[in-house]
């Protein structure tokens, strides 16, 4: 992206765009986000994490997309969780009472518990910055301007109609309710 270009329409933002096609699991982005979130480099503690597919043969990265619904927000009885500056949901660790209300709401899976803290935690971007788009060798993970709806790219409608092998305008292995 070139410098000082700014966003496209309203709904532009910097997202953290994930590139699954492009990761092989080197497991960088954990270490990188734990070293950033904790000061140490423990990947249990990271929230950016790697998921192996095919026998691991391919991985996909995956955290928190700072979706515009915001359900680890809006199911937080204390209002512990804000947005900051740069988009992000955080959790604000003197307001956290540790219900896990959250990471329960999350459809995703994004949000953690930590069980020495007894707080929700969850990506924060770094505060603008993010440390595994930093640490990624192949830009599986990037920092970028772009709409908010598109955060995964090309890579989901692809795989989806692989996975569903359109044939003649019917989808194999979809109930007929279900198209």
């Amino acid at each position: 992206m070139a410098a000082g270009s700014e966003s496209d329409g309203e709904h532009g933002m910097k997202v953290l765009a994930l590139h699954p096609e492009r990761c092989t699991g080197c497991l960088r982005c954990e270490l990188a986000c734990s070293y950033m979130q904790t000061g140490t480099f423990q990947p249990s503690k990271s929230v950016i994490r790697v998921s192996p597919f095919e026998g691991h043969t391919s991985y996909a990265p995956y955290t928190c997309t700072q979706c515009e619904e915001g359900w680890c927000m809006t199911a937080c009885p204390v209002g512990a969780i804000t947005i900051t500056a740069v988009g992000a949901k955080d959790v604000l660790d003197d307001k956290c009472v540790g219900c896990k209300l959250c990471t329960i709401a999350c459809p995703y899976g994004t949000m953690f518990y930590d069980g020495d803290t007894r707080k929700a935690y969850k990506c924060n971007l770094c505060g603008g910055a993010p440390a595994c788009a930093a640490a990624c060798p192949t830009q599986a993970i990037t920092y970028e301007d772009r709409p908010v709806d598109d955060w995964i790219g090309d890579f989901a409608a692809e795989r989806t109609a692989r996975l569903l092998r359109v044939q003649g305008g019917e989808r194999v292995g979809v109930s007929a309710g279900a198209a």
